[in-house]
């Protein structure tokens, strides 16, 4: 089931929630929409649901307008942050709910829930546990029990408000794998709303970034972390170094260091944002070149496999992070108060100031 959604848009009193938003989303596929808090991802999920009205624009399921369709009428399962099962009710119960309360020409025979409500316990690694109470379970079984109940009426599409948002990190991160799993198994299109990169970028196939109710950018996680369309996607995934500077004849003049930026070959002397991520760096104990930027050691957090430095940089006191796998870090020996020469190894010129508004690559 594809979801076509067209010149979306949304405003609350003077707040615009959604501003001209197109998206596609194939069918059979997990998409995840990313985007800091504000930026109108569970304002797009909710008028997909039904559950919000848009002002304008149109919601298409496989090339059907869905746009004015009652929520009942989208065969659409959706599942909550908060998990959203009744107390009162056993597993079993909380999963069977969609199907019981269907009208009775259309209701599924006793027989017919159970096998129904027992094959998605089995899905859900949960079949032991169907007569609790949602009281007696964990965070994480919880949430699967939310996920089993929204499979249980076989739905078209599957929505998922920040499932994982209540859970601590390490269920987090054991959830979003059989996340993946279960999507395998059930290929149901599915579209779910969080503000983790990790995430987002770990379980989806694709992933719809939006900053201030806007698409910024559509594709892989692969393609939307190695190949960022604006500014705000390259600072938003990931953790990033911002040089400003001058751009001219394919290079960036930032201080007394220029960086190569071979892509704005024919730009003259205009203002301009060089990206470097936190691995992109090469530390040396001496300048390599004109790209080097000067820079004394301030603080070294040496745990696990990646060792994270922040720097100072001699010539402005600007900042610089770096992130070195151990050996190296070993291997240079560095320690607090040390002078050592950065020089990017993979560098994203923009346009413009670093805000937001700077120009999309050449």
């Amino acid at each position: 089931m594809s979801i076509e959604v067209r010149n979306l848009r949304k405003a609350f009193g003077t707040f615009v929630a959604l501003d001209d938003v197109n998206l596609d989303v194939p069918g059979g596929e997990l998409v995840a929409l990313l985007g800091p808090s504000g930026s109108g991802k569970t304002t797009l999920l909710r008028i997909i649901a039904g559950l919000e009205p848009a002002d304008q624009g149109l919601i298409r399921f496989e090339g059907e307008d869905t746009t004015d369709r009652p929520v009942r009428e989208r065969q659409v399962g959706f599942v909550f942050q908060h998990y959203a099962l009744f107390r009162h009710m056993s597993v079993f119960e909380n999963i069977a709910f969609g199907l019981r309360v269907r009208p009775r020409p259309v209701r599924p025979s006793d027989e017919e829930i159970r096998d129904t409500v027992m094959g998605l316990l089995r899905l859900v690694q949960l079949e032991a546990l169907g007569q609790r109470r949602p009281s007696e379970l964990s965070g994480g079984q919880r949430q699967r029990v939310a996920l089993a109940r929204a499979l249980a009426v076989k739905p078209k599409v599957l929505l998922l408000d920040e499932p994982f948002g209540a859970l601590d990190a390490k269920v987090r991160k054991e959830l979003r794998r059989w996340l993946r799993r279960l999507h395998e198994e059930v290929h149901v299109t599915s579209v779910f709303v969080t503000h983790d990169q990790e995430e987002a970028l770990e379980v989806s196939d694709r992933v719809v970034i939006m900053n201030e109710g806007r698409v910024e950018q559509s594709g892989t996680p692969e393609e939307v972390y190695e190949r960022p369309a604006t500014p705000f996607v390259y600072g938003f995934l990931g953790d990033v170094n911002l040089f400003h500077g001058r751009i001219d004849r394919g290079r960036v003049k930032v201080g007394a260091s220029e960086l190569d930026a071979p892509e704005w070959a024919e730009a003259r002397d205009q203002a301009g944002v060089a990206y470097v991520r936190t691995y992109d760096v090469e530390l040396t104990p001496s300048s390599s070149g004109r790209s080097s930027i000067e820079t004394i050691v301030r603080h070294i957090r040496a745990f696990g496999p990646v060792i994270r430095l922040e720097l100072d940089r001699v010539e402005d006191g600007g900042s610089v992070e770096a992130h070195l796998p151990r050996a190296q870090y070993d291997k240079l020996g560095l320690v607090k108060g040390q002078r050592v020469f950065v020089s990017p190894t993979s560098v994203r010129v923009f346009a413009g100031p670093a805000d937001g508004s700077a120009a999309r690559i050449a």
